[in-house]
């Protein structure tokens, strides 16, 4: 079994709670719009970290992350990138690859918006965490965590770290 903290949209801002919500996790998950190399650091020095850059981040972040994160972890295929959409609101890129190679979890940001939803279509869990830093539209910051064990998703939780703008 592994477990996972996963968030998305830091926005160059990381929240010190995250440090205390993830403490018991293996891996850290950054669905894209870092934002800057010292969240970067701060999220390597706490754990490992697997990560995908987003649109608003810059060329430095482009070079150190990929676009799209293929890989199993628990017997589990697993898709993280970015801008994806979700189940029957896929953008065009992700329907292509969702037609002949579709994951067990597909996991990407973008949208601010907190979503933990199937698809019967494609057969697969998809999760955005919504956003955790403090840019964007959003209302209340969020993060998820869960466990990965032998295919299946355990343990899943939605934590929320309070109202954009603010830090408790």
């Amino acid at each position: 079994m592994k477990k996972i903290g996963l968030l998305s949209d830091t926005h160059g801002f990381l929240d010190e709670n995250i440090f205390k919500y993830f403490e018991n996790v293996d891996e850290v998950w950054h669905a894209g719009d870092i934002g800057s190399m010292e969240v970067v650091e701060q999220l390597e020095n706490f754990k490992p970290l697997r990560a995908v850059f987003g649109n608003i981040d810059d060329a430095k972040l482009r070079r150190a992350f990929p676009l799209d994160l293929r890989f199993e972890i628990e017997c589990m295929d697993v898709w993280i990138t970015h801008i994806g959409g979700y189940p029957g609101r896929y953008n065009q890129r992700t329907r292509e690859i969702m037609k002949t190679n579709a994951p067990d979890l597909f996991i990407c940001g973008h949208s601010h918006i907190l979503k933990v939803m199937p698809d019967k279509k494609y057969n697969l869990l998809h999760i955005n965490p919504g956003a955790c830093g403090n840019y964007g539209f959003h209302k209340v910051r969020t993060v998820v965590r869960f466990a990965v064990d032998r295919g299946k998703i355990t343990e899943m939780e939605v934590i929320e770290l309070g109202k954009r703008g603010f830090t408790s």
